[in-house]
C-alpha cells in the first residue's frame, strides 16, 4: 500500500480545522480522504468501509476523540484489524498525553503547532500501518495453513477416511444428534483380518491397492450421509445415526456384510481375498464415545470365527 492508497477519516465538527487537515493531507499526495462532522458520524462511516487512519478532534459534542477511540478499538477487536487513531488537541502535558494512551490512542498533534506536525505524524502513521498489514497478511496466511493442517490431520492420507481423531469426533456428534432427535448412534467396527501377513506375503504397495479398493466398495455401499474412519492400518469403522434403535441391529447390515466379504479385491498383482470381520454397537445417547469403541473392538474376534455380524448390548 502506498501513501495514495490510504484510507484516511477526518473527524471534526468544525469545518475550518477540517479543511486545514485536508489540505495538509492532500498537500502529502493523500488521495483517499473522507470527512466526518462527527463522532457517531464516523462510526457509521467506518462499519460500512473502514479506513487506515482516523484523524479527529479531542473535544467534540456528544461523543469526545476519547470515547471514539475506544469504540474504534472494541469494532477492531471484533473484525480483526487496526485502525490507527491520532487525537488533534489544545490540551498540553503528561496527564494529557497518558490519558489518550490509555484509551488507546496511537498518537496526537497539538493544534497549535498542526501545521507543522501533522504531515510528519501521518507519514509516521503511514509506516507502521504498512507494516502492521504486512503482519497482519502473513498471520492470516498462517492461521490459513494451520486450519489446512488441521483438516488434513483428520484425515486418512492413503484412504481420504477420517483418522482415529476424526471417528470420535463424529462418533460424539451422532450420540448428541441421538439424544436430542431419538434414535441412536451406530458404530460398525470393521477389520482387515491377517493384514500384516498379507502385507509380508503380497508387499506394502500391493496391500495398499486392496485397501483403496476396499475403501471404495466400501463407500459405495453406504448412505453419504454415514460417516466412515479408518483408525488404523486394518481398521475401520462406520458410524451412522439411525432413527430408530431396533435398526441397529446385525440385519440392517448383512448385505453390506456379503458385499465386503464375498468379492476379491483388484489390484495390480491381480485380485485378492480380504476377510472382513464387523462388529456392531450402538447407543440412545449419554455414553463415551471410547466405551462404545471398546464394546465393538471385543466382539470383533468373535465375528472371525462365526464369520458373520456380531453386536453388542446397547447402552444409553
Amino acid at each position: 500500500m502506498n501513501s495514495a492508497e490510504m484510507e484516511i477519516l477526518v473527524v471534526d465538527d468544525a469545518r475550518f480545522s477540517a479543511a486545514v487537515v485536508n489540505r495538509t493531507l492532500a498537500a502529502a499526495g493523500y488521495t483517499h480522504i473522507r470527512h466526518a462532522n462527527s463522532a457517531q458520524d464516523a462510526l457509521g462511516q467506518l462499519a460500512e468501509q473502514p479506513a487506515d487512519l482516523v484523524v479527529a478532534d479531542w473535544l467534540m459534542p456528544g461523543m469526545d476523540g476519547l470515547e471514539l477511540t475506544r469504540r474504534i478499538r472494541q469494532n477492531d477487536e471484533a473484525s480483526n484489524r487496526y485502525t490507527y487513531v491520532l487525537l488533534l488537541t489544545a490540551r498540553e502535558g503528561v496527564d494529557a498525553l497518558q490519558q489518550a494512551f490509555d484509551q488507546g490512542v496511537d498518537d496526537f498533534v497539538s493544534k497549535s503547532s498542526m501545521t507543522e506536525q501533522l504531515q510528519h505524524r501521518v507519514m509516521a502513521a503511514d509506516r507502521i500501518i504498512q507494516r502492521h498489514n504486512r503482519v497482519q497478511a502473513d498471520y492470516q496466511r498462517m492461521l490459513t495453513f494451520n486450519r489446512q493442517l488441521k483438516k488434513q490431520a483428520l484425515v486418512d492420507p492413503l484412504t481420504g477416511f477420517g483418522n482415529r481423531q476424526d471417528s470420535n469426533r463424529s462418533l460424539q456428534n451422532a450420540l448428541k444428534q441421538a439424544e436430542k432427535r431419538g434414535g441412536a448412534a451406530c458404530l460398525i467396527l470393521l477389520r482387515l483380518e491377517e493384514f500384516e501377513s498379507l502385507q509380508q506375503q503380497r508387499g506394502q504397495k500391493v496391500m495398499q491397492q486392496g485397501v483403496l479398493a476396499f475403501s471404495r466398495r466400501l463407500r459405495q455401499s453406504v448412505r453419504p450421509m454415514d460417516t466412515l474412519c479408518r483408525i488404523q492400518p486394518d481398521l475401520f469403522c462406520l458410524i451412522t445415526w439411525q432413527p430408530d434403535l431396533q435398526h441397529c441391529d446385525p440385519g440392517s447390515f448383512r448385505r453390506l456384510y456379503e458385499t465386503l466379504n464375498h468379492r476379491a479385491y483388484q489390484t495390480a498383482a491381480g485380485f485378492i481375498s480380504l476377510q472382513i470381520s464387523m462388529a456392531l454397537t450402538c447407543s440412545e445417547g449419554d455414553i463415551e464415545p471410547e466405551k462404545l469403541f471398546e464394546q465393538a473392538n471385543a466382539e470383533l474376534t468373535l465375528s472371525v470365527s462365526e464369520k458373520r455380524i456380531v453386536a453388542t448390548a446397547a447402552n444409553g
